[in-house]
């Protein structure tokens, strides 16, 4: 067999990698309890303005949702998120924001009808999205990543051993932090599209540490005399053409999507293909690595 890189003995190199990806994302973290927030909570987290308009004249697309965020900044002086595109005909869009004073809103109304001739039936909403209900969703993002991590270890470890699913566990908190990293690093809108997000990206990370543990075990089986860090390593390079391949179609889907879609999918995309290229990073460089590391602790513990 071709004698390949050794990726388990240089785990260290990739470990001190993983950390300044996540830096960011754990910092950020740590300091929510301490009242520091770096991220940009959207009104879905932190509360604010919502009003939703019905565009039965207007096209909508990218150009006019820009002129639409134009016209509401021009109009109260705030900028308010990327306008989004709704309804079962897609002629209704979302305008969110920082809370706006009855005045502010007037003028909002307003200025969309005069600017698309519109009417006072066009307007299918104008309302205050309590803070309330933010604490929900942050509760709600917060128990659902910790419910599925914890149903991925009982599900890793009785299909493989407790040591694989510490290890996968652990590489999935490294792609949820390196997602964080991108949230607060591009200061991306911080809402409901991030639960969807990290779900989206824990089940894509886990599906490819189990393609190179499924691997590893089938190689035990018939090389009883080797090393298990010599398995590793020849499980990884032996899986490395599918994780690449079904990484790089995913990202060329997902990046056609962000490279032609409106900016609220933008704000979706982006961490999403940061997620997807964290996952398959983890998946390559750490999990294994992970395991063969917990697999000699333990072993030294029980000795």
């Amino acid at each position: 067999m071709k004698n390949h890189f050794s990726i388990v003995k240089h785990f260290k190199i990739f470990a001190i990698i993983s950390v300044l990806l996540c830096i960011t994302g754990l910092v950020s973290l740590l300091a929510l309890p301490f009242g520091v927030n770096l991220y940009n909570f959207d009104i879905d987290f932190a509360g604010g303005t919502q009003m939703e308009f019905r565009m039965e004249n207007t096209e909508l697309n990218a150009d006019v949702l820009n002129e639409i965020q134009a016209l509401v900044k021009d109009t109260t002086g705030v900028e308010p998120n990327a306008p989004q595109i709704t309804g079962d005909e897609n002629n209704e869009v979302i305008i969110r924001s920082t809370s706006l004073t009855s005045e502010q809103r007037a003028d909002v109304i307003t200025a969309m009808q005069e600017k698309y001739g519109l009417t006072d039936d066009d307007l299918i909403s104008n309302e205050d999205v309590g803070k309330t209900v933010g604490d929900d969703l942050k509760k709600a993002a917060f128990l659902s990543a910790i419910v599925a991590v914890v149903l991925m270890l009982v599900y890793i470890s009785f299909r493989f051993e407790f040591t694989s699913g510490l290890a996968a566990v652990i590489c999935l908190i490294h792609d949820l932090l390196a997602m964080l990293s991108v949230y607060v690093i591009f200061q991306l809108p911080f809402n409901q599209n991030f639960i969807a997000c990290a779900l989206t990206i824990l089940g894509y990370s886990i599906n490819a540490s189990i393609i190179v543990f499924d691997r590893i075990r089938e190689n035990l089986r018939t090389a009883r005399k080797e090393s298990f860090e010599s398995i590793a390593d020849r499980s990884i390079w032996q899986t490395m053409g599918r994780t690449i391949n079904t990484t790089l179609t995913t990202l060329f889907t997902i990046g056609m999507v962000f490279i032609l879609g409106v900016p609220s999918l933008r704000n979706f995309t982006l961490p999403l293909l940061i997620g997807i290229v964290s996952g398959a990073y983890s998946s390559i460089f750490l999990s294994s690595s992970l395991w063969a590391f917990f697999r000699k602790r333990f072993k030294k513990h029980r000795v």
